[in-house]
């Protein structure tokens, strides 16, 4: 509530420092400490309901579904066979909410470490949280770590919807987290996760990308506009155990009805193609 000041939210974040994003609020609807994290739900004048936790925004209804639908479908279209996913994190609903569109997909099992989360989300964010609704999804309040130490090459896809690399979420950024996904995985599993923007911390993503080097022998890169963060643009690292597989090349394609039935809104398999490309400073950086 401290970063509310004459009625403007600002995102001041020592990982980020000399800017911030701000967004005018019109109402607060929910402001709890929980066990893990500082959780702030409120209206903005023109973004829509905001989602905050510690302080930094995790959504706005404005422009959240680029966001889900990448970190979605840029592993399940690349997958041959996507019939059963885990879902770590997202506590919104919102990557829940994509995944059972995906047509092959027949079961998720989601883990979520905080429940008020959840709760906020039901209550605050529906237009999200209706990802738990579906009878495909199962939804099990945990650790992630603690889960997949019990679950072994059964999931065709993870997909780890985070928070940045501060705080709960900063061990899902690791070479041991890497090593657990890839156990829960089957032997062609695909995995994504978000890594951060090009234009914050291009060696926070360079070591990123070498732990999971560690694990899969394929790991890539695509990124995607999201208006509502810091600079404007977000990454997702999406790796498979299984070499053969191109990950800019979706092996699914939505028909044009299905993306009007389904309400996709950002992705279709151009973008997915389109958002491997990297620009030539990235490009250097990185190789």
């Amino acid at each position: 509530m401290n970063q509310i000041k004459d009625g403007w939210f600002s995102e001041i974040n020592g990982d980020w420092p000399g800017q911030c994003f701000s967004l005018e609020v019109d109402k607060i609807l929910y402001n709890e400490k929980s066990d893990f994290q500082d959780i702030l739900v409120f209206e903005s004048k023109h973004n829509g309901t905001v989602l905050v936790l510690d302080g930094i925004i995790q959504c706005t209804q404005k422009d959240e579904f680029s966001y889900q639908e990448m970190l979605t479908f840029l592993p399940l279209c690349s997958h041959p066979n996507p019939r059963k996913v885990l879902i770590v994190g997202g506590g919104d609903g919102g990557v829940a909410r994509e995944v059972v569109k995906h047509p092959m997909v027949e079961e998720v099992v989601q883990v979520e470490i905080d429940e008020k989360v959840v709760m906020a989300s039901k209550k605050f964010l529906p237009f999200m949280a209706k990802g738990f609704d579906s009878p495909k999804v199962t939804l099990h309040i945990c650790d992630g770590f603690e889960f997949m130490k019990n679950h072994s090459e059964e999931f065709d896809v993870i997909i780890t919807d985070s928070s940045d690399p501060i705080g709960p979420a900063a061990n899902l950024f690791t070479e041991h987290y890497y090593g657990l996904l890839k156990n829960a995985l089957k032997p062609n599993g695909i995995i994504s996760c978000q890594i951060g923007s090009i234009w914050l911390d291009l060696p926070h993503m360079k070591k990123t990308m070498e732990n999971c080097r560690k694990h899969f022998p394929v790991v890539n890169y695509a990124t995607s506009s999201v208006p509502s963060y810091t600079d404007g643009q977000l990454g997702y690292m999406v790796a498979t155990l299984d070499a053969s597989i191109d990950l800019k090349k979706p092996v699914f394609k939505f028909t044009e009805k299905q993306i009007e039935e389904l309400e996709l809104r950002y992705y279709n398999d151009e973008i997915h193609s389109a958002s491997y490309v990297w620009p030539t400073f990235v490009r250097k950086f990185l190789r």
